[in-house]
């Protein structure tokens, strides 16, 4: 179908995400959005900005008028609304936001430092602990990835210097990264301590014998490592999620999954499995939420319903229903939109960040990886996601890393990390064969799989 796209200043017609129409669909489970804000400076209420203009909405499956007058207050808005408009009819998702109090972006976020790209770094670095020891170790492993694009010789000169500061870091904070272990996983954190200082000895000798090719999966395996070890560091669950959400499928920790796709009318490629990493620890509802189908087996069998080079979508099932009809409720099921912004203890509920004024904040789940996994939702309706997800593909001028407009309007809770590349060769009718849960399972608390139906 066709939803109406409002991006600041302007409105058109996009395809979308849903079935329905936008105007006439909300929430079966809802009949109120809830916010939930982190508290002001000052204690002082956010107050949300007045629109900077009024737009015609177009109606639904009709593109809008090729000659209309739209007002806007300034030439600054005025460019910014046409390429946005221009970039949005061109490729991004028709996954609409709801803000209804619509700002410009602050230019010192748009242009902000170098985003982090690579999935893995990007999880590691959301994880709630604060201990500078590992990170000391962690930032030189990373840059190996960037000593590799030297050419000839420097490369792996490049690459020396940075295990060898890495191994330098490891030995002289190994006390406060083992002070930083939760009690209960000491044992494990140690034993991925060891294997990390055995495993950048290793690295030290391929380097020794110039062997490049071997330098990333080794570098790879160090990382995994100062990834375990940094999860050992996540003492419970770091913070209450709100009560009227408690009870539902809750992801606390991190699970991970394969995705089984059979690809049609592809010489080169047969079938791939996605190893999905979904982050509870920043998205403790939609990721749960998630869990729980793929233990219901939903999405075993559905086709991908969309690839259009922006984006692949799943998750609307056959039938009128947009999403998950529970049986228990024989109602859709849907879930808040949830935001975890950096500098907060606690995600946002039911609000976009721009909705709540928080025009600058990062979120601490970027859209910035190839393959990042978000929730697909209504328009004008926060709280309305269910069963579809998408994955990002590109990154164009209109959707920077780190700086651009999906972030902070849909809910990211995971990234695949193995196999991402071959996301871009999946189109329209390819086959889900099985989405299946291989670790973190346990951390899925009140889990409705198991109830009966």
């Amino acid at each position: 179908m066709a939803a109406i796209i409002s991006c600041h200043q302007y409105s058109f017609v996009a395809t979308s995400p849903l079935k329905k129409s936008v105007h006439h669909k909300l929430s079966s489970t809802a009949t109120h959005t809830n916010f939930h804000f982190a508290p002001s400076p000052n204690n002082a209420p956010i107050q949300p900005l007045k629109p900077l203009c009024c737009s015609q909405t177009p109606p639904p499956f009709r593109s809008p008028p090729k000659q209309e007058n739209w007002f806007f207050p300034s030439l600054k808005g005025c460019a910014i609304s046409i390429a946005l408009a221009v970039g949005l009819l061109t490729g991004v998702p028709a996954l609409a936001n709801t803000t209804s109090n619509p700002a410009l972006p602050d230019v010192s976020v748009l242009i902000s430092g170098p985003p982090i790209k690579d999935p893995g770094a990007l999880l590691r670095y959301a994880l709630p602990i604060d201990n500078k020891a590992i990170r000391e170790v962690q930032k030189p492993l990373e840059d190996i990835t960037d000593s590799l694009k030297l050419a000839g010789v420097k490369a792996l000169d490049s690459v020396e210097r940075n295990v060898r500061q890495a191994s330098r870091a490891l030995k002289q904070g190994r006390t406060v990264i083992v002070s930083g272990l939760a009690k209960s996983k000491v044992d494990h954190g140690i034993e991925m301590l060891n294997k990390l200082e055995a495993g950048m000895e290793e690295l030290e000798q391929i380097i020794a014998d110039r062997n490049r090719d071997a330098v990333s999966p080794k570098q790879t395996e160090l990382l995994n490592y100062v990834g375990g070890v940094e999860e050992d560091m996540v003492d419970g669950f770091p913070y209450e999620v709100p009560e009227e959400y408690q009870n539902m499928p809750l992801l606390k920790g991190r699970a991970a999954v394969d995705m089984k796709v059979k690809v049609k009318d592809n010489p080169s490629l047969d079938e791939c499995i996605f190893r999905i990493v979904l982050d509870g620890y920043n998205a403790p509802v939609t990721a749960g939420n998630f869990v729980d189908l793929v233990e219901r087996h939903f999405y075993d069998g559905m086709e991908i319903q969309r690839a259009d080079g922006f984006v692949v979508q799943t998750g609307d099932p056959e039938g009128p229903a947009d999403g998950f009809i529970d049986p228990s409720t024989e109602k859709t099921r849907t879930i808040p939109l949830e935001i975890m912004a950096n500098g907060e203890k606690a995600p946002f509920y039911g609000a976009t960040l721009e909705e709540l004024g928080l025009y600058k904040a990062q979120t601490r789940l970027p859209f910035n990886a190839f393959g990042t996994m978000a929730m697909a939702r209504d328009e004008f309706e926060d709280n309305s996601a269910s069963s579809q997800v998408f994955w990002l593909l590109k990154e164009s001028e209109l959707t920077p890393s780190n700086a651009n407009i999906l972030d902070g309007r849909y809910a990211v809770f995971g990234y695949i990390t193995e196999n991402q590349d071959y996301l871009a060769d999946l189109k329209v009718g390819d086959v889900i064969e099985s989405i299946q849960v291989v670790s973190g399972l346990d951390n899925l608390v009140n889990p409705s799989y198991k109830i009966a139906g």
